[in-house]
């Protein structure tokens, strides 16, 4: 190769790298910005003293995490821990045999235009209509008594059956679309082989089809735990005492008892698992790619065999 060819191709990596470097510039500021900066403030205001009338003082203390160890912190604790765990199996539950069908069905984008719908309306909106459905004298309670089964007003909502119920409609979305994209980029012919092999048919979907799509399933676990694990707007409004959680103690802190650094605490409790989470999905995703690179060196290595 002559030297003129080798500057020129220098000179296109150079281009290609100043170019990235470039447009990745806005990301990383905004990066920076907006997700960097807010972090490292909340996770110093943990660490200092509450002030006498709200704010800080430039005190390095503990307290706000022994604080945390509270019975009554630690109640609160397991009970959000609780109403995530549960809603986000039912979530899951729900969300796996309808991205199947979804990736299975001729009419994929009909069915994705009826997923993302609840994105373009605002959650007060959806929540209100669930509180209207729920109330004393809601539709719900009013179709029961009109055909006798129930002879008054049952308590549907502001419990804690009614933050789960709530929750796992806000969040379905987001379990439902990971899960289509792993199911829709899934080899079925893998499923036929399995059942080939004298596999029963539960056994070729939990031994093959599960373990194929686990990436997608590891998304939505994760984009459906962290957001109810600090949800605020559901449990403020259709739960009640039973149903006080982890994000409404952060908004009280900061809010009526002006307790910065203990928001600031727990606020940094949401974000660990957060981060858990994403490290999570990053692990499963490197997995994935790792076997269907595996899996391709194979299938060329038999290929050239024959």
């Amino acid at each position: 190769m002559k030297d003129n060819d080798l500057q020129t191709i220098n000179k296109q990596k150079r281009f290609k790298l100043n170019t990235g470097s470039f447009y990745g510039w806005p990301m990383g500021l905004w990066f920076m910005i907006f997700f960097i900066v807010p972090l490292v403030i909340i996770l110093v205001y943990s660490f200092l003293k509450k002030g006498v009338y709200g704010g800080v003082e430039l005190k390095l203390t503990l307290k706000a995490y022994i604080q945390m160890f509270k019975p009554e912190y630690g109640l609160i604790l397991l009970r959000t821990l609780k109403i995530t765990v549960i809603s986000t199996l039912i979530t899951i539950l729900i969300a796996l045999p309808c991205a199947y069908a979804m990736a299975r069905s001729k009419h994929q984008t009909l069915f994705l235009f009826l997923i993302i719908i609840p994105f373009w309306t605002n959650s007060l909106i959806r929540i209100f209509a669930w509180m209207s459905i729920l109330n004393n004298d809601g539709m719900l309670n009013q179709i029961l008594l009109k055909l006798g089964i129930i002879k008054e007003y049952l308590p549907f909502l502001y419990n804690t059956k009614a933050v789960i119920l709530v929750s796992v409609y806000m969040y379905i979305p987001y379990a439902i679309l990971p899960i289509f994209t792993a199911v829709d980029r899934f080899d079925f012919s893998l499923l036929e082989a399995a059942r080939d092999l004298t596999a029963t048919k539960m056994q070729a979907i939990t031994k093959v089809l599960l373990p194929g799509i686990r990436s997608g399933i590891v998304s939505a676990l994760i984009f459906t735990f962290i957001p109810i694990f600090g949800a605020y707007t559901v449990p403020l409004l259709v739960g009640g005492k039973d149903s006080y959680m982890l994000g409404n103690i952060i908004v009280d802190q900061v809010q009526k008892t002006r307790n910065w650094p203990l928001a600031a605490a727990f606020s940094m409790i949401i974000t660990l698992i957060s981060v858990i989470g994403i490290i999570w999905i990053t692990k499963s995703n490197d997995k994935d790619a790792q076997l269907k690179k595996k899996n391709t060196k194979e299938d060329n290595y038999v290929g050239g065999i024959q």
